[in-house]
């Protein structure tokens, strides 16, 4: 069996006021074929947030792609994407 996808959801402050909070929900949207091939984990934060740059939060991370303004649907099209 290959190596699962990982997804890393920031749960630090800024991204959980942002809409973090739902993104701890995306299991819920998967179907579960595409589910059993990821691995969801919070992360306290990913430090995107302090750095100068013109990403927002919410950030997450999917495999080795950075998902800045995160969304469960945007979440999902980059997981498809990876999983193609």
């Amino acid at each position: 069996m290959s190596e699962k996808l990982e997804v890393k959801i920031c749960t630090g402050t800024l991204c959980y006021v942002m809409g973090g909070a739902e993104l701890q929900l995306l299991e819920e949207h998967l179907p579960k074929d595409i589910l059993e091939k990821v691995d969801i984990k919070g992360s306290p934060c990913l430090d995107f947030c302090n750095k100068q740059n013109a990403m927002r939060a919410p950030f997450v991370i999917v495999g080795d792609e950075v998902v800045d303004e995160a969304s469960i649907p945007k979440i999902v099209k980059v997981i498809k994407s990876k999983l193609k």
